[in-house]
């Protein structure tokens, strides 16, 4: 049995769909944050550290590669595609860090 490729071509969950459709970036997404749930604490931890230092912005791009650079070999699927649906899992558990990280509109489902 192989395993799955996810859009990079690298192993990755079955997101095969019950209706055939290719798995979406959300869906990728929720699959990631199911099987690496120390990502969204470790990014949480940055975002908090950032905003207790008094830093008006967070940048999640910024916090996405202070966390590669310090986990270089675990985060290969770290898919950049996640910054801005990390954002907003943080600002549903963190809605006072509403004026630190900006959202964007999304063009993805």
């Amino acid at each position: 049995m192989s395993t799955p490729a996810i859009q990079d071509g690298l192993p990755g969950p079955d997101l095969s769909s019950r209706d055939g459709r290719a798995p979406t970036i959300t869906d990728q997404f929720h699959a990631f944050d199911a099987q690496h749930p120390w990502v969204f604490q470790a990014l949480e931890q940055l975002a908090s550290r950032r905003t207790a230092d008094g830093a008006k912005r967070a940048n999640m791009k910024e916090l996405f590669e202070t966390l590669r650079w310090r986990h270089p070999h675990g985060l290969t699927e770290l898919n950049n595609h996640y910054t801005s649906l990390y954002a907003r899992k943080l600002l549903a558990a963190h809605p006072e860090w509403a004026r630190a990280i900006e959202l964007r509109r999304r063009r993805s489902p």
